[in-house]
C-alpha cells in the first residue's frame, strides 16, 4: 500500500460518519490541513467546523478547495456507505488521486504502532471506549478512534500520545481485516451484514481471518467458536465476573483473572452485555500491563456513551433512555438491561429499523425481541446506503409482533403521540436518524410532566 509520508491535505468524503470523523481529528490533530464532504449538517460536522475543517453538502467538484486538488499531496478517504456515483469520489478517482478507505487509512497508522482493536457484531464500540478511557485516566500514552461518543472526553476521538492504538474493529464491507493489532478481542459474532458476507459462515469465516491477524494475546466472549483467553459471567472463564450485585443502578462485582481475584469493581452502565463489555476492556487493559488499582478506579469514573443505555431523563416518575440497538440480539440485552433496573413499571419501545435488508434478513427474531416490550412503537425503515425492498415495509414487520398494544406511527407525529402514553419507562431504539429527534422528545416529555 502506497506510503503518505508526503501528505499535507486529507479530504474525506462522508466527513460526518462517527468513524469518518474520528480519522479527521487526527489528522488535525498532526497538523494535516482537512476538509470534507457529508450529505448533511450535523452535531459531528458542527464540531469539526469549530475545529477549522471546511466541509461541504453539495456533491460539485467546485466546492473541493483549492489546496486538495494537488495529487501529489493530498489523500482521498471515503467511507463505503457513500455511493460509487458520487461526484466528488469519480472525480478523484479518474484523476488519480490517492483514494483510500478510511479502513485502509487505519491500516497504515495500525501498522507500525502497538493497536489494542476490539471486533464484535455488537459490544466493540462500548469496550473500546471503556478500553480507551481505562488506558487514558491510568496514564497510558493512548491514541483512540472509537465509534461513539464518549461520555467523558464528548469526542469519538482521545489522544494523548502514540505509545497505543485503540481502534474499534469493524467487519463491515470486512474493514477490519486491514488493522495490524497486538491485543485483540472479539465480543461477539452474530449474523449480520448478509448483505455484504451473503450467509452467517461466511461472517464467521471472517471474523477468523481477523483472529489470524492478532500478533499477541486474542480475548474472546466464552462460547465463541475461536480459541482465546475467555471472558464471561459466573462460568469457567479466565476473566469471569463473580458476586455481581446491583446498588443504585450500578453493577458491584469482583473479577477473577488467571493472575487472582480483584474486588470492589463498579460499572455503572446497565445490562449484562455491558457488563461483559467492561470485562473485556479490563482484561485487554491487564493484558497490556496496566497497574490494577489504576484500572479500579478508571473504571468507576467511566460515564458511558452517548445513544448507549444514556439516560435523558430518570425520575421516579419517568424514564427515558436512548439505545442505538439495530439488531435483535442488541434489543434483547437493551430489554433485559431495561427490565432489570426497572422492574413492575411499563416499558415503551420506540423502534426505527435500520436498512431494508436487516429489516428482512431478521425480521422473526425483530418481531420477537419487540414482543417483549409493554408496547411497542414502530416508525418508518431508516434506509442509510439503501434503496428500498419490495414488501419490506415497518407495517409489515408490526403485523409480526405479537405484542397487543402495538402501532406504526410517523416521525412528523411521534412527538405529539409520546405526549399521550403513560408509559413509565420510554426507550428509543435504532441506528438511524431517531437520534436527531432525542433533545426534542425530551423536552416533550418534560413540559408534560409539569
Amino acid at each position: 500500500m502506497q506510503e503518505l509520508n508526503n501528505i499535507k491535505c486529507v479530504y474525506f468524503i462522508g466527513i460526518g460518519g462517527i468513524g469518518m470523523s474520528a480519522l479527521a481529528r487526527y489528522y488535525v490533530s498532526i497538523g494535516v490541513a482537512v476538509a470534507g464532504y457529508d450529505k448533511t449538517p450535523s452535531a459531528i460536522t458542527r464540531a469539526l467546523n469549530d475545529l477549522g475543517v471546511t466541509i461541504t453538502f453539495s456533491e460539485d467538484i467546485s466546492e473541493i478547495p483549492k489546496a486538495f486538488l494537488d495529487k501529489e499531496t493530498s489523500l482521498i478517504v471515503y467511507t463505503p456507505a457513500v455511493p460509487k456515483t458520487h461526484k466528488q469520489l469519480c472525480y478523484f478517482n479518474e484523476l488519480g488521486f490517492t483514494v483510500l478507505k478510511r479502513s485502509q487509512v487505519l491500516g497504515l497508522i495500525t501498522r507500525d504502532a502497538f493497536t489494542l482493536a476490539v471486533a464484535g457484531t455488537h459490544g466493540k464500540t462500548t469496550t473500546s471506549t471503556i478500553l480507551a478511557h481505562l488506558l487514558y485516566a491510568s496514564g497510558v500514552k493512548i491514541t483512540a478512534f472509537l465509534g461513539g461518543i464518549s461520555e467523558n472526553y464528548q469526542s469519538n476521538y482521545l489522544s494523548s500520545g502514540n505509545d497505543v492504538i485503540v481502534v474499534e474493529a469493524d467487519e463491515f464491507d470486512r474493514s477490519f481485516l486491514n488493522l495490524h493489532p497486538n491485543i485483540s478481542a472479539i465480543t461477539s459474532m452474530d449474523a449480520d451484514h448478509l448483505d455484504i458476507y451473503g450467509n452467517a459462515d461466511a461472517l464467521t469465516a471472517s471474523f477468523k481471518d481477523f483472529a489470524a491477524l492478532n500478533k499477541n494475546q486474542l480475548l474472546i466472549i466464552n462460547g465463541l467458536p475461536i480459541n482465546g483467553i475467555t471472558i464471561g459471567l459466573n462460568d469457567d472463564s479466565a476473566y469471569v465476573a463473580q458476586r455481581i450485585s446491583i446498588d443504585n443502578g450500578s453493577y458491584l462485582f469482583d473479577l477473577k483473572t488467571p493472575d487472582g481475584v480483584i474486588e470492589n469493581l463498579e460499572v455503572t452502565m446497565p445490562g449484562h452485555h455491558n457488563l461483559k463489555n467492561a470485562i473485556t476492556a479490563m482484561a485487554m487493559a491487564l493484558e497490556y500491563g496496566v497497574e490494577v488499582p489504576k484500572l479500579v478506579s478508571a473504571l468507576k469514573s467511566f460515564k458511558g456513551i452517548q445513544r448507549r443505555f444514556s439516560y435523558q431523563i430518570k425520575t421516579d416518575d419517568l424514564v427515558f433512555i436512548d439505545d442505538y440497538a439495530h439488531h435483535p440480539t442488541e434489543i434483547y440485552a437493551l430489554h433485559q438491561a431495561t427490565r432489570e433496573m426497572h422492574p413492575d413499571k411499563k416499558i415503551l419501545g420506540i423502534f426505527q429499523p435500520h436498512l431494508y435488508s436487516r429489516t428482512k434478513d431478521f425480521a422473526a427474531d425483530f418481531a420477537k425481541s419487540l414482543s417483549q416490550f409493554d408496547e411497542i412503537w414502530l416508525l418508518d425503515i431508516y434506509p442509510a446506503r439503501e434503496l428500498p425492498i419490495e414488501g419490506v415495509t415497518s407495517e409489515w414487520l408490526l403485523a409480526m409482533i405479537k405484542n397487543k398494544a402495538k402501532k406504526w406511527i410517523s416521525k412528523e407525529g411521534l412527538l405529539q403521540e409520546i405526549s399521550t402514553t403513560d408509559a413509565q419507562v420510554i426507550v428509543t431504539i435504532g441506528a438511524g436518524d431517531i437520534g436527531a429527534e432525542i433533545k426534542k422528545i425530551k423536552k416533550e416529555l418534560e413540559s408534560a410532566t409539569i
